[in-house]
């Protein structure tokens, strides 16, 4: 045997280390990325789980033109205000004035706090009233209106 067979040996073996290597490496990465992916959605499901809310009023006032709506939390998740999406009627509100527990400058929403909304400028009684939070649990009422 000639140095040809035993320096092309040589190349085949360090080229299948190098390769080896690369596939080991992408491999390990998308099995980690895997492992991550189902370990966020275990913990949204578990936060999921332990979200829940109760509508308690919500009231259309005809000639203030204003919604307003009460909300406890009623859960063991801590919630974010800004997360929470308000529909009136199939209509997006936005713009709407929150407190919880009476502090308007807050934006955690802790277990056995309330939440109350009030939204202005709707020119009509909204009829059923949704509220969504951040990890999609959902309350759904209809509004007693206030001649």
């Amino acid at each position: 045997m000639g140095f040809s067979v035993s320096g092309s040996a040589a190349l085949i073996f360090v080229a299948a280390f190098i390769g080896f290597g690369m596939f080991y490496t992408a491999s390990a990465n998308s099995f980690e990325n895997v492992n991550d992916a189902r370990d966020a959605s275990a913990d949204q499901t578990l936060e999921q789980q332990n979200t829940a809310i109760e509508l308690r009023t919500v009231v259309y006032n005809g000639t203030a033109d204003s919604l307003n709506v009460t909300v406890d939390n009623t859960g063991s998740t801590e919630l974010s205000v800004e997360a929470v999406d308000v529909l009136a009627n199939d209509r997006y509100l936005s713009g709407y004035r929150t407190a919880v527990d009476g502090s308007t400058t807050t934006d955690l929403w802790l277990p056995g706090e309330t939440l109350t909304i009030n939204a202005t400028g709707l020119t009509t009684d909204p009829g059923r009233v949704k509220l969504v939070t951040g990890p999609g649990i959902e309350a759904t009422a209809t509004s007693t209106g206030v001649p």
